[in-house]
């Protein structure tokens, strides 16, 4: 049994031919299946929480693993991970349908559909990748113009969480009408560019202290952003952790403050290729717990996905956590 969960707005409605060629497929091979359309922020979310709630595995006396098939971009894919109950219970598969894609940048999943449909399908796993969790120490009442109705204490993640700059960059986007045009031409990556260039030269730069659960500590009087990277890239395609690696149970910490609005414009530029590591002000460790504190609540995102403002959250990384069909 697959359950297909299908962002129906993905790629401005484009990604109706992509479920159509997954349930023609089901149909062939005599694959039983079940599609739910998520209708709005969390949805996603509250449905996976009770597919995979334990007690219906219980109920049902079952051992089988129950296969997801996530079918958006990565914040569909992100309330996925966020509703999964028992881990060792899901099998999961992503066919990638947002602008941004981070999620599979460094999987090297086959280019076309089909034959990434075809893999999943065959209901196997191909790799287990960790999987982080952000908790909020403090949650504001300012909350992200798309949250969801409820918002626990914690988020997990699958690709990276920030604080600060790339967070806001984030929030903007989401609601942003420039993105829903420019995603009609398959362009919607360019809008983080426009964005990030108004936040580097609006955005608040709060003090802030990074400490490790290894006693690692960094202090940064005028914080730009903070990211606790799984994957190699962020943002529609920057590549901030150019050495991230997906299983071994640690993050790739990159934060950045103390320079000028003309030293971020020349390290910007060079993340994109993974060039910025050992430039001022960008600062690197790896651990698998991490504190953040800010003088200010900022944004905090997880996949791109913003829910509200904090000034101090704890990251933890989950060694291979998800199990992948594709």
């Amino acid at each position: 049994m697959f359950y297909c969960i299908v962002n129906p707005s993905a790629r401005s409605g484009h990604g109706k031919n992509i479920y159509n060629m997954f349930e023609e497929k089901c149909k062939l091979l005599g694959i039983p299946y079940k599609v739910i359309f998520t209708k709005g922020p969390g949805h996603a979310m509250s449905v996976v929480n009770r597919l995979t709630d334990t007690s219906a595995f219980e109920k049902n006396d079952s051992s089988e693993p129950i296969n997801i098939i996530v079918m958006g971009g990565d914040g569909t894919l992100n309330e996925v991970v966020s509703g999964i109950q028992d881990f060792d219970k899901v099998r999961l598969g992503v066919v990638p349908l947002g602008s941004g894609n981070d999620f599979v940048r460094d999987l090297d999943f086959p280019k076309k559909s089909s034959e990434l449909i075809d893999q999943i399908l065959k209901g196997e796993v191909v790799r287990k990748l960790d999987v982080g969790n952000v908790h909020y120490d403090h949650m504001t009442k300012t909350l992200s113009r798309l949250h969801d109705e409820r918002i626990a204490e914690d988020r997990r993640f699958d690709v990276s969480a920030g604080i600060g700059f790339d967070a806001a960059v984030c929030e903007e986007a989401l609601s942003s009408k420039t993105k829903n045009k420019l995603n009609k031409f398959g362009l919607g990556k360019a809008t983080y560019g426009v964005i990030a260039v108004k936040q580097i030269l609006h955005a608040d730069q709060p003090s802030c202290d990074i400490e490790t659960d290894d006693g690692q500590h960094i202090h940064i009087d005028h914080l730009i952003f903070a990211a606790a990277m799984i994957h190699h890239y962020e943002g529609g395609g920057f590549k901030f952790a150019p050495d991230a690696d997906l299983q071994d149970g640690y993050f790739d910490l990159i934060a950045g403050g103390d320079i000028s609005t003309k030293q971020i414009f020349k390290v910007l530029p060079m993340s994109f290729f993974g060039k910025h590591y050992g430039q001022d002000g960008i600062h690197h460790i790896r651990a698998r717990e991490i504190r953040i504190k800010t003088s200010i609540p900022l944004w905090v995102h997880t996949d791109g996905e913003v829910l509200l403002k904090s000034d101090q959250i704890t990251l933890k990384c989950l060694k291979k956590k998800l199990n992948l069909l594709s």
